[in-house]
């Protein structure tokens, strides 16, 4: 194997991992110093967010169930308010990646310690990655100050998760270790965790299809997300991500499905340039070819596989590809504007890559 040249910094948060793991935050608060944290939530999971308050007892101020997807600049602004307003000294975020990025835009915002609760596979907890979406631009960037403290990884609150959100969220993950075996700042240790991340976050999707309830393949599915987020926090993302940033900030899709969609498509865009990435791809797959076997991968389990079907509208592909390729970012195929509003049709049409 030849080497390129690089330069690898860790930046992990600390991880507890385990069955019934969210009985020991309140011990990971203390032994941060913390005693006056703001649970944070979506509407959707309030209920959550008041049973960590709960068992958090005299260390939590309050709960904000305001969290909302792509992080909306109101509702990170109406966090912080409360934040300040309460006095808190941190942050616990409690959910899927709406939750997280909220915590990230509030700690970015009042740099207060972040502690994540995931419970979809998202893997943002792993990254100094932010983003925060105002008039229908989404903006990203990266700040130690947004990576959380310490991470509760509970295979027993994703138990109830239904398996149409499990499935694009595993895809998901997919996609950031996907990325980072092209990335221009990868490295061996990062090309060894994406290729494992693939392969256990592709090995748990059947068996959770079969019972989603099956707490060793929910385990699993959070060692996925752990390592393939543990990649993208670790490399430059390329045009999957890009992509997926622009269609989800500016036309309001939804952030898992997108992924789900756009992967396959941007693999294939990418294949003639990254050969070795997609050979690895397509070994943890168990498949001939990464970009099918991804689209083969989603569309079995039920996942979305055309943009249309998720909201998009075919007037909107020309501005889509003009964004895309607004600003030049690493890639290992350049970015013709031509070959990116083909990559988009073919997405919007749920064409099986070749």
């Amino acid at each position: 194997m030849t080497v390129r040249d690089f330069v690898f910094a860790a930046r992990l948060p600390r991880v507890v991992f385990g069955a019934g793991a969210l009985r020991r935050l309140p011990d990971e608060m203390a032994a941060l110093g913390l005693t006056r944290a703001l649970v944070l939530a979506t509407p959707g999971q309030s209920a959550l967010g008041e049973r960590v308050a709960a068992l958090l007892g005299d260390r939590a101020v309050g709960v904000f169930a305001g969290a909302a997807m792509h992080v909306p600049v109101a509702s990170a602004r109406a966090a912080c308010a409360e934040a300040r307003r309460l006095g808190a000294d941190s942050a616990v975020a409690v959910g899927g990646g709406s939750t997280t990025g909220l915590g990230k835009a509030v700690a970015l915002e009042t740099s207060l310690p972040l502690v994540a609760v995931p419970t979809t596979y998202a893997g943002s907890e792993m990254t100094t990655m932010y983003g925060v979406t105002d008039a229908g631009t989404k903006t990203t960037g990266r700040d130690p100050r947004v990576l959380p403290r310490t991470v509760v990884y509970d295979p027993e609150l994703s138990a109830a998760l239904p398996f149409a959100i499990t499935a694009v969220s595993l895809l998901n993950a997919i996609a950031h270790a996907a990325e980072g075996l092209y990335a221009p700042d990868r490295n061996p240790l990062v090309d060894a965790i994406a290729e494992e991340g693939i392969r256990i976050a592709a090995g748990a999707l059947p068996r959770l299809q079969r019972d989603p309830r099956d707490m060793e393949a929910r385990g699993d599915a959070l060692v996925a997300a752990w390592l393939c987020g543990t990649v993208m926090g670790s490399i430059t993302v390329g045009l999957h991500h890009k992509l997926c940033h622009t269609l989800g900030g500016s036309f309001d899709l939804p952030h898992a499905e997108v992924h789900a969609v756009v992967l396959p498509q941007a693999m294939a865009y990418n294949a003639p340039a990254a050969a070795s990435a997609m050979a690895r791809i397509a070994r943890a797959l168990q498949a001939p070819s990464a970009p099918a076997g991804l689209f083969d991968l989603g569309r079995s389990h039920g996942a979305p596989t055309s943009l249309a079907e998720i909201g998009m509208r075919a007037a909107d592909l020309d501005r889509a590809a003009d964004l895309a390729v607004k600003n030049q970012y690493p890639n290992p195929r350049p970015l013709e504007r031509g070959a990116i509003r083909a990559l988009l049709q073919r997405a919007f049409d749920g064409t099986r890559p070749g």
